[in-house]
């Protein structure tokens, strides 16, 4: 026997509502916590970043397979007017960060249009921001940081046979990378170094 399943944009609708049902009754239970480090690589601005495991509702959830690694590090052009030896491109953390605030804000549309039946036909989010590198070389104060980005902009191109551009709206700021970069979040920094050897006598 073969159950029809209502599968809308590679999502089974069913197991979505149930889901959805869940986390409103159960909001402990799907509590994620997240997190990545990076390591520096003895060149400078190039580190290697692995993303962590992950919790969820409480539960550790690590597997080889999401051990992600990502080589960080700047511009070829930039780096070679810096004085760079053998200056190479490589993804540039401002644009990992870009690339993840437009992926995050597709999602934020798509999930809300899959839940309330809107069909998308394309999707595509272009970032963009215009950066001052003066505050990370040291030549402006850190108070000076809240100038560092401007006009930071998202584009959405979208076809949908039921477009509302005030919901789509609404979605997009639904999205979690959104809100981590939009809102003021409170990064509480920790800075760890080795203890300190006790002189000899």
């Amino acid at each position: 026997m073969t159950t029809d399943k209502q599968v809308s944009h590679g999502v089974d609708l069913e197991t979505l509502e149930g889901f959805a049902a869940y986390a409103a009754a159960n909001p402990d239970d799907v509590q994620l916590g997240l997190g990545a480090r990076s390591t520096y690589e003895g060149t400078c601005a190039h580190s290697l970043a692995q993303i962590d495991s992950y919790t969820l509702g409480g539960e550790t959830i690590a597997r080889e397979t999401r051990e992600y690694t990502i080589p960080y590090g700047a511009w070829k052009e930039v780096l070679d007017a810096g004085g760079w030896v053998g200056g190479t491109d490589r993804l540039e953390p401002i644009e990992a960060a870009l690339s993840a605030l437009a992926s995050c804000i597709n999602v934020g549309i798509t999930i809300n249009a899959v839940a309330n039946g809107v069909d998308i036909e394309y999707l595509q989010t272009r970032v963009r921001t215009e950066f001052d590198p003066r505050v990370l070389f040291s030549l402006e104060d850190l108070g000076e940081a809240g100038a560092v980005f401007e006009n930071l902009t998202a584009e959405i191109e979208i076809e949908s046979p039921d477009l509302d551009k005030d919901q789509i709206d609404e979605w997009a700021r639904r999205a979690p990378v959104y809100t981590l970069v939009s809102l003021d979040q409170d990064i509480q920094l920790t800075v760890n170094t080795p203890p300190e050897v006790a002189a000899d006598d």
